[in-house]
């Protein structure tokens, strides 16, 4: 039960971010503009950001559609982990640094806690057959 309450907690708050962020990403008030210009970014990566926090914001909070739900986990690292960096590379104080790496915390706890519903399956993973080991009559031909 305690699982079930920090997966829904962490996945509530995180799509929350994602979802708010991406909505205000897509409306482009002057102030996000000037932060993003700020951190080098042209206008319409806004745009491309936020349908993709929003994209993601949904995807982890519908039912089923593992495979998406891992992509949209992914695509939540890599928007944060790059918030963070362009923050730090921009020489921005400490809290605008800090505060992505805390929401990577929580998406994280995210996808960690959620449960086996939400995951993939072992069998529907894709995965590389190994090659068939070769007969010992077929490494003296060879």
């Amino acid at each position: 039960m305690g699982k079930t309450i920090g997966y829904w907690v962490a996945t509530g708050l995180i799509a929350f971010a994602m979802g708010a962020g991406g909505l205000m990403d897509l409306m482009q008030p002057p102030e996000l503009m000037e932060g993003m210009r700020h951190l080098g970014y042209p206008d319409y990566f806004a745009t491309v950001l936020g349908a993709w926090k929003v994209l993601a914001a949904v995807a982890i909070l519908a039912p089923g559609f593992p495979l998406l739900k891992e992509w949209a986990y992914a695509g939540i690292v890599f928007d944060l982990t790059g918030a963070a960096a362009s923050h730090a590379f921009s020489g921005d104080d400490a809290s605008k640094v800090i505060t992505p790496i805390v929401l990577l915390g929580i998406a994280v706890a995210s996808w960690a806690l959620r449960p086996e519903s939400r995951r993939l399956r072992a069998e529907s993973r894709v995965s590389t057959p190994s090659p068939a080991p070769l007969a010992l009559s077929e490494v003296r031909a060879s």
